[in-house]
């Protein structure tokens, strides 16, 4: 297939988590043999910000990790869509692309005859529906959705009249266990402060939990305010800042747990949708303990491939037992990773993807191999 992307940044995952499954299913369709062309903004706020902070070195080792990525950076005013899609079989735009571009893209999908889809990954469709049901889809011809809360809102909104369920998954080229010989400390968490959505479980789940047992900690993740480091200052945290996406395998693998602390919106009005992290986490065979959220599409076995704690004491004595359990430990590892390896990869999704290509009539598929 001759598949076009629109991105807000392939290049940048700075406080961008929708980058990680876009770099994965990326790389697989290019390494199956398709032409695949992907187009982000010039000066997109995630971009500008890692350059700000890491400067350009830090695109520079993307390249290094994406051999097979590249994209191509426009200005949406000089944006020609005949030349760029000229010869496309697929379509995809991200719905962090700018509203005027979206309906543009469908304004040209009207006289073309490739298909047109938008892909959801956020929990704005439910947090900020306006802004969603201000998107113009009347000429796609479907929305991809990555859990089926957000599938079914679609649907019912009358925003669509196609929807399908196209969970996130983890990027196995990247994400799997690695041996870096001795453990650097006990728990590694990776994830963005985010808006206070999850103060307060942070505080619970995470924070007071290893402040109570003295472990060595160390956190990373962006936008964490002063009164934040300062928590992690008081509980002995180390914090590490930005860490690009593609560097957790390896801190994954220098920590003995990490935990699963999702944001407000998810677990109230979006069960069953737990976000990447946790796909990426268990790909790399980590010890997951998780705060509650509802796994209502049977992703996971919860029990199995991680534990849930109910609360903050729960959250002690799980981190006590892996900690001390090298047997339990080892379950978790071990469930968890085959969960990962037999249903939730990138190459999973990817085939998940050809069989919406069928249903759509899109017949030039034939996948080989390359890479």
């Amino acid at each position: 297939m001759n598949i076009v992307l629109f991105y807000h940044s392939l290049l940048s995952d700075w406080n961008h988590g929708n980058a990680h499954f876009l770099r994965g299913v990326a790389t697989e369709l290019v390494a199956q043999g398709h032409q695949v062309n992907i187009y982000e903004p010039q000066g997109s706020w995630s971009l500008d910000n890692l350059i700000r902070e890491r400067g350009e070195k830090a695109v520079e080792e993307f390249y290094q990790y994406y051999p097979l990525l590249t994209s191509i950076q426009y200005n949406s005013r000089d944006l020609n869509l005949d030349l760029v899609l000229e010869g496309a079989d697929l379509v995809i735009v991200h719905e962090w692309n700018e509203h005027a571009l979206v309906k543009r893209i469908g304004e040209h999908r009207k006289r073309a005859s490739y298909k047109l889809l938008f892909h959801d990954t956020h929990h704005r469709a439910v947090t900020e529906r306006e802004s969603m049901k201000a998107y113009d889809l009347s000429h796609y011809d479907g929305v991809l959705a990555f859990g089926k809360m957000i599938t079914d809102l679609y649907l019912r909104e009358g925003w669509t009249k196609q929807a399908w369920t196209w969970h996130e998954a983890a990027d196995t080229r990247i994400f799997k266990p690695l041996d870096t010989g001795a453990y650097k400390g006990d728990l590694v968490w990776i994830g963005n402060w985010g808006d206070d959505e999850r103060t307060k479980e942070l505080q619970e789940f995470l924070i007071g939990p290893v402040k109570e047992l003295g472990l060595k900690a160390k956190i990373y993740g962006v936008r964490y305010p002063e009164h934040a480091q300062k928590a992690l200052e008081d509980a002995g945290i180390e914090y590490g800042g930005w860490l690009p996406n593609y560097k957790a395998p390896e801190v994954f693998a220098s920590y003995r747990l990490t935990a699963h602390v999702p944001r407000g919106p998810y677990v109230k009005s979006l069960p069953g949708i737990p976000t990447i992290r946790p796909f990426e986490a268990l790909a790399c065979g980590i010890p997951l303990l998780s705060s509650p959220w509802n796994d209502i599409e049977h992703l996971f076995t919860p029990g199995e491939d991680f534990k849930f704690a109910r609360n903050g004491e729960e959250m002690k004595t799980l981190m006590q037992k892996v900690l001390s359990d090298n047997s339990f430990a080892s379950s978790l590892k071990s469930h968890g990773l085959h969960t990962i390896q037999q249903k939730h990869t990138c190459a999973h999704r990817v085939t998940e993807l050809y069989g919406i290509c069928e249903e759509l009539g899109i017949k030039n598929l034939s996948p080989q191999t390359i890479a």
